[in-house]
């Protein structure tokens, strides 16, 4: 990390940091257990899968599972959506101002062009301040609804919102659509902010993959993989009571000393020798068995955006001395100042 850059974290994660670095297993809470050491992580996600209420994209929208049938037909979609992106020209385009903001804007438009307002406003970071806000959109847009897609052109995955017939119907597939859109611009924004904070400008020769999966490593947008309390877990540690829910932290095990050299620096090079699918400890999108639909989604969108970060000569106003990491999501620095170098 560039030495005159400091990270600020919530006080949360900095208590987490600074306490329970390079530790395995530890009570947080009266009903919870943290646990940050690779090979009781890597056993408890073999134990058993996720279940619909630990799955955060797909778990149940007010009460109504997702199908299987549901949740393919959106990962379809978007991943149709985000083949057609990666097929446009970079073209020119100022990326310059606040981020993660302006990037987000940049990759709702995009992924899903310029749709119908009740579809770009589900994919506007601010109902990230209350689920209210998101259910209102919902709610409205479902209401409202005749005639969506007339002379507009729709994304695949907005398509899918079309064929609902009923309001109760077009509420759901609206809110799935909130469910899937939004975090693919929000987690790509996140990276590639963070990238920008960690090492911006990029030595020349450093592979962009490598350049995000450092990201990863230190600022892992999902920190935190939840699982509910399982009567298998106490045959796993028995530290681990039938009762309580477990916290996953990559967020230490990526920075856990006994697995990383050096590992509060940002340093992509080491991923020349490294393996992301196996090396032990680094879980940015969850296990290996079981990882997150969004993957391949994910860090193709974002090496296309730092192609243009890198094209552009792109970096962090050199005024700007401070990251703050807030405690509201994903975890990303907020507000950097993006200019031309």
């Amino acid at each position: 990390m560039p030495t005159t850059r400091v990270t600020a974290f919530a006080p949360r994660i900095d208590d987490l940091l600074q306490r329970y670095r390079g530790r395995s297993v530890f009570r947080l809470e009266r009903d919870t257990i943290g646990v940050a050491g690779a090979d009781v992580m890597e056993e408890l996600l073999r134990s058993r899968p996720a279940g619909p209420e630990e799955r955060p994209t797909f778990k149940p929208v007010r009460g109504r599972v997702v199908s299987r049938a549901d949740s393919t037909a959106s990962m379809r979609a978007v991943s149709a959506d985000v083949r057609v992106a990666l097929k446009k020209p970079l073209g020119p385009v100022d990326l310059t101002g606040t981020w993660p903001n302006v990037a987000h804007v940049h990759l709702r438009d995009l992924v899903f062009g310029r749709e119908d307002a009740r579809f770009r406003v589900l994919v506007d970071r601010r109902l990230e301040l209350t689920p209210k806000l998101t259910w209102s959109a919902v709610a409205a847009g479902a209401a409202l609804f005749g005639g969506a897609g007339e002379g507009v052109p729709l994304s695949n995955l907005a398509s899918l919102v079309r064929e609902a017939e009923s309001y109760a119907d077009r509420r759901y597939a609206l809110y799935l659509y909130r469910r899937v859109a939004a975090p693919v611009c929000f987690t790509v924004a996140a990276l590639v902010t963070n990238a920008l904070w960690l090492g911006a400008p990029f030595a020349e020769g450093v592979p962009n993959r490598h350049v995000l999966h450092e990201a990863l490593r230190l600022l892992p947008p999902s920190w935190n993989i939840l699982r509910r309390a399982s009567p298998g877990f106490p045959a796993v540690d028995r530290r681990i009571g039938a009762a309580d829910d477990v916290l996953l932290l990559p967020l230490l095990s990526h920075r856990d000393p006994a697995l990383w050299d050096d590992p509060d620096d940002f340093r992509p090079e080491r991923w020349d020798a490294l393996d992301p699918d196996t090396h032990l400890g680094y879980l940015p999108f969850g296990h290996s068995g079981e990882r997150c639909w969004g993957r391949h989604l994910v860090l193709p969108l974002a090496e296309r955006l730092l192609d243009v970060v890198r094209r552009d000569g792109l970096v962090v106003s050199p005024e700007q001395r401070v990251g703050r990491v807030e405690l509201d999501g994903l975890l990303e620095v907020s507000r950097v100042r993006v200019v031309r170098g």
